[in-house]
C-alpha cells in the first residue's frame, strides 16, 4: 500500500476506469409498482499517488458509458484531495447531456470513488475524512417483497430481529387486498416490540393513500414510505397533515438534486427526507442535503448501498436510520471484500481499514461483467 500523504499535499486524479455488471436476484422480487430478476451495478475506480479509490451505483449499464464519454476527462488531472472541485467539474461536463437520472448516478459513482480516493490516500476510513458526527449508524432490515410468500416474508424479517435489528420494513399496495395478512405476518414474525415500517413505492392515490395509513395502525406501522409518488409533493402533503399521528411521511429516494429535496422540504411533503447517496450526486451532495435537513430540524434517512451509506451517514448530523437493503447486501458482499456486518443494530466503519474499507473480487465480479 502506498505511503499516506499529508492534507497539505497535493495528488493529481490519474484516471478514471468503470464497468457494469448485471446480478441476478435470489429469487423474483417486486414492489408496489415494479418488477424485477437482477440489478445492475456500476462500479468506478478512480486513480492517484498509487491508490485506487472504489465508488459505484445501482442503474443501467448506461452510466458506464456517460463516465466514459463525459466524466473521465472532466476529472483527470484533478486535485485528488479535492473531491467537490472535481464534483463541480462533472456538473458542467453533463450540462447538456442532462443532469437528472442517469446523469446524476454518473457523477454519484465517480463522486464517491473520488472520496474513497482521497481518504485512502490520508490512510484514514472515509468516515473520518468526512465531518463526523456519529461513530456508527443506525439500521433497519429492508426486503419483504410483495412476491414473497408469507413463509419467506416472515423469515426473512424474523431474521433480521434475531440479529439485534430493532425495525424492519416490507413492500406494500401491489394486491392491496393480500397486504393485510402479509402484514399480520411480519408483526407474528418480529415480534410486538420491534418497528414495523412499510414502502408503497408510489403505488396509492391519494385518498388511498390515507385510507391505508389509518388501516396501518392495526400492525403499529409508524413509518410510511412513498405512498405516493415523489413527484407529487402536493399529495405527499395532504397524507403527511391528514394521516394519522404517530406515522411518519418518508420519500426522497428519487432526488436527483439539490434543488429537488429544496422544493420537498419547501412544500412540507414528508417527516422524514430521504435520499440515495449513489443517484443524488454522490457524497459531495449528501452532505449538503444534510445541510438542508439540519436548518429545519428534520430527520434524514438514507436509502440503500449500505457499503457506501455506513460511511457517508456518519457525517449526517440529521441522520435516524439507514436501510439495510436485501438486494444491495447480497451484491455488495458477493462483489467486495471488508463489507460491514451488522452490530446490535449499526454498522460501524472500520478504523483500520482506509477509505471505504472495500475491495472488488475482481473474478468473482467477472462472470457478471456485462
Amino acid at each position: 500500500m502506498a505511503t499516506a500523504i499529508g492534507p497539505s499535499s497535493t495528488a493529481s486524479v490519474e484516471g478514471l476506469s468503470c464497468a457494469a455488471y448485471e446480478i441476478p436476484t435470489d429469487e423474483p422480487e417486486s414492489d408496489g409498482t415494479l418488477e424485477w430478476d437482477s440489478t445492475t451495478i456500476v462500479v468506478v475506480s478512480a486513480r492517484a499517488g498509487g491508490e485506487t479509490g472504489l465508488g459505484y451505483t445501482y442503474g443501467d449499464r448506461a452510466v458506464a458509458t456517460l463516465i466514459e464519454s463525459k466524466l473521465a476527462d472532466a476529472v483527470e488531472g484533478s486535485n485528488a484531495l479535492a473531491p467537490p472541485a472535481a464534483w463541480a467539474a462533472m456538473q458542467g461536463a453533463i450540462r447538456n447531456a442532462g443532469r437528472p437520472g442517469v446523469g446524476a448516478m454518473a457523477v454519484s459513482a465517480v463522486d464517491i470513488a473520488l472520496w474513497d480516493l482521497k481518504a485512502r490516500l490520508l490512510g484514514i476510513p472515509l468516515a473520518d475524512a468526512l465531518p463526523r458526527f456519529h461513530s456508527r449508524v443506525p439500521i433497519y432490515g429492508s426486503g419483504g417483497f410483495t412476491s414473497y410468500s408469507l413463509e419467506r416474508l416472515g423469515e426473512q424479517l424474523a431474521g433480521w430481529v434475531e440479529r439485534g435489528i430493532p425495525r424492519v420494513k416490507i413492500k406494500v399496495g401491489r394486491e392491496p387486498g393480500e397486504d393485510p395478512a402479509r402484514l399480520d405476518a411480519a408483526r407474528a414474525a418480529i415480534g410486538p416490540n420491534a418497528e414495523l415500517m412499510v414502502d408503497a413505492n408510489g403505488a396509492y392515490r391519494r385518498k388511498e393513500a390515507l385510507w391505508w395509513a389509518e388501516r396501518f395502525r392495526e400492525w403499529d406501522v409508524r413509518y410510511l414510505e412513498e405512498p405516493l409518488t415523489s413527484e407529487d409533493l402536493t399529495g405527499l402533503r395532504l397524507v403527511r397533515d391528514r394521516g394519522p399521528a404517530g406515522i411518519a411521511v418518508a420519500a426522497g429516494e428519487y432526488g436527483w438534486d439539490l434543488p429537488y429535496f429544496e422544493r420537498m422540504l419547501e412544500a412540507g411533503a414528508v417527516d422524514i427526507l430521504q435520499a440515495d447517496v449513489t443517484r443524488c450526486g454522490g457524497i459531495t451532495a449528501l452532505l449538503r442535503v444534510d445541510g438542508l435537513c439540519a436548518a429545519r430540524s428534520l430527520p434524514f434517512s438514507a436509502h440503500c448501498a449500505p457499503a457506501i451509506s455506513a460511511h457517508a451517514c456518519c457525517a449526517l448530523e440529521s441522520l435516524v436510520h439507514l436501510e439495510y437493503f436485501h438486494d444491495h447486501v447480497r451484491i455488495e458482499s458477493m462483489l467486495f471484500d471488508g463489507v460491514l456486518s451488522p452490530r446490535d443494530g449499526f454498522l460501524e466503519p472500520d478504523r483500520d481499514r482506509p477509505g471505504l474499507g472495500l475491495e472488488l473480487r475482481t473474478e468473482d465480479a467477472r462472470r457478471y461483467e456485462l
